[in-house]
Formats: C-alpha cells, structure tokens, sequence
C-alpha cells in the first residue's frame, strides 16, 4: 500500500517537503506526492461561501493509481458538510480517501499574524488524523492523540503530532 498526498491545484502549505518525512514517522507507508488540478467549481456552495467535502473527496478517489492505495487530498478553500459549518478534513472510515483544508488552520483566518510553523503543525496533525481514519481509528479520548476530535482550532493545537499508544496498538505500529 501507498498514501498518496495531493496537492490540490497547486496549494502547496509551509514545509510541506516534510510532509511526507514526518508523516512516515507514524505511518509506516510509502508516501508519493502528487499534484492534482481539480476544477473545484462544481462543488462550491454559492450561499455558504464553502466547497462541499464529500463531493471533492470524490473527485479526489477518481485519482487513485490503485485501489490498494489511499489518498490524502491537501486544498486551501474553505470546505463544509451539511450538517456542520465547518471542517478541517473528511476522511471515509476504513476507505481510501482524506481530505484536508488549511483554510482554517491558518492564523489569518482568526486575524493574528501569520505563523507558518504553526500552520504546518496543524496540517500536520490534520493530515495523521484523517490518515488514521481510513486506517480505521475513530475519535479517541486522550485530548493529546491526533485522534481526537476537534471542533476548534485550539483543540488541534493541544494534540501532540502522534497516535496515542491505545491507538497505535490497535494500528499494529509504533510512532518515533
């Protein structure tokens, strides 16, 4: 199996030659990094101002090399289910799909200072937390594993960049 990592319409975040490096640290995977120009107009909601995730994360599958292999897609737009008002990423349970924004990880967003450190921290643990779903992880508990859930940004910023050890038993691997 391969992760894939997609860099949507060429949204490249800080650090993101890490990426990758980082990722493995916890996911024993191979990683290739792709670039993908996906026409995301469809899939805009003129009256929230958001891009619906459900329906990028499926044009992203239809990039998959192989059906062994998963697929994190990397966007900056802003993105929404129905039923929430916002999102940081989506991922399919057990499936070959994620997807992550940095549309709200930024600080910007929250008008403070830029802060790319931060910013690809928060992707960083955005990107292992939806991974960890396709893998099969549910939400976990400990506020500090990247399986935690996270309603705002600050809930991301508490987690630590690393798989719980109850989580990581149930991966069968061991985080450096």
């Amino acid at each position: 199996m391969k992760i894939h990592i997609a860099f949507i319409n060429n949204h490249f975040p800080p650090f993101w030659e890490t990426l990758a490096g980082d990722l493995q640290k916890c996911l024993p995977y191979p990683f290739v990094l792709l670039r993908l120009n996906i026409k995301l107009k469809p899939y805009l909601n003129r009256e929230r101002g958001q891009y619906h995730s459900t329906r990028i994360l499926q044009a992203l599958l239809n990039h998959l090399p192989n059906d062994d292999d998963k697929i994190l897609g990397i966007t900056n737009v802003d993105i929404f289910i129905p039923i929430f008002t916002f999102l940081f990423g989506e991922a399919q349970l057990n499936g070959a799909g994620a997807l992550i924004s940095t549309f709200r990880l930024r600080n910007e967003f929250y008008g403070l200072p830029a802060n790319d450190r931060l910013l690809y921290q928060r992707t960083l643990k955005e990107a292992l937390h939806e991974l960890g779903h396709t893998l099969g992880l549910t939400h976990c508990e400990d506020y500090r594993c990247v399986m935690n859930s996270s309603t705002y940004v600050e809930n991301v910023d508490l987690k630590e960049a690393r798989f719980c050890r109850e989580c990581q038993q149930v991966l069968g691997i061991e985080c450096r």
